[in-house]
């Protein structure tokens, strides 16, 4: 039976997905601005601060069902220096190699033993989620399904596609409800989760 968070879950949650959320549309917006589209820049998406990211009603989902979005970051790829379908394949791939690397950064946070400096019991629990939920974000949005990242890493791969991978847009949400309520996207998202969780929680020196 499904079970709301409680209020000590909630407080450790909050500061991991704000930190995995910042750092994924940041990206999004900073290698977009890197290769000459302004338009996340221009909007004030451009930034660390997690405010202008934040989708209220995508963020509460998060919160209490560990499933929701933040604000897409505006790409206008007519903007791009060079090829196109190259840009957007870079821009979307910012987004879940942030999350790596901010789960690599924690790991060695970790390691070097950050947490018995500060006087806090769950400094050690909140770096564990951080790695946890940025390795879940990454994967997650590594799927092939409009609107996630993967499908823009699909179209800049086969860009002879792109009219068929943008058409699944109109499906791709209820696409990922079914495989959610299904259980099918738990079977295929976990196992990869834990491989990779797995590896920076060696890196880190603590046990799965």
């Amino acid at each position: 039976m499904f079970s709301l968070p409680s209020i000590t879950e909630l407080l450790l949650l909050l500061p991991a997905i704000i930190i995995r959320l910042t750092f994924h549309e940041f990206a999004h917006g900073w290698v977009a601005n890197y290769l000459g589209a302004p338009t996340a820049k221009n909007e004030g998406r451009l930034t660390l601060n997690p405010l202008p990211h934040i989708d209220p009603v995508g963020f509460l989902m998060l919160l209490l069902f560990r499933f929701g979005w933040a604000k897409p970051v505006p790409v206008n790829p007519f903007y791009f220096r060079g090829d196109r379908a190259r840009g957007m394949l870079l821009v979307a791939l910012a987004g879940p190699a942030a999350n790596l690397v901010v789960a690599f950064v924690t790991a060695m946070l970790l390691r070097l033993g950050v947490h018995n400096l500060i006087p806090f019991p769950y400094v050690e629990i909140l770096l564990y989620l951080t790695i946890k939920i940025n390795v879940v974000l990454a994967i997650f949005n590594l799927l092939p399904i409009p609107p996630l990242d993967g499908s823009k890493i699909l179209a800049g791969l086969f860009p002879r596609q792109t009219g068929f991978i943008h058409g699944m847009e109109t499906y791709g949400m209820v696409i990922l409800l079914l495989l959610l309520f299904t259980g099918v996207l738990g079977k295929v998202l976990w196992p990869a989760v834990n491989s990779v969780s797995g590896i920076f929680y060696l890196m880190a020196g603590i046990s799965s």
